[in-house]
């Protein structure tokens, strides 16, 4: 009998689909509400990806302050406030269950910026140039 989920296939449609809209009415609330935390007060957040899991209870949030300025401290006042967002999120999305939500600090932007640090570099540019 073939497993159903297998975690080498990845993501299914459904998980995609889920969170995206999760993504979209997320920044939509923090957008629009007040979150009640002085380390979220002017801080404008960036939520790059929602990662759902296969049932649909649990969702990974990876967010970050524009800036990447207090990055700890904002991602820990946001997982203080997920309680309240998942709240808000239940009555703006159409499914069966809200998902709990965990938020975890995005560290892509990091990442792009080291790579292009490093492409940036003389002699990294001086060996792309003979190509």
């Amino acid at each position: 009998m073939p497993k159903r989920f297998s975690k080498s296939k990845g993501p299914t449609q459904r998980q995609l689909r889920a969170g995206e809209l999760i993504r979209h009415s997320l920044v939509e609330i923090m957008q629009r509400e007040n979150l009640r935390d002085p380390a979220l007060d002017g801080v404008s957040v960036t939520v790059s990806e929602v990662r759902v899991s296969p049932d649909l209870k649990q969702a990974s949030v990876f967010a970050a302050p524009l800036g990447g300025e207090h990055q700890r401290e904002v991602i820990d006042a946001l997982n203080r406030v997920s309680p309240y967002l998942r709240g808000l999120l239940g009555k703006k999305i159409d499914m069966k269950f809200t998902p709990a939500l965990t938020f975890k600090s995005d560290e892509t932007f990091a990442e792009a910026r080291k790579i292009d640090e490093l492409l940036a570099r003389p002699e990294v540019a001086r060996d792309l140039a003979k190509d």
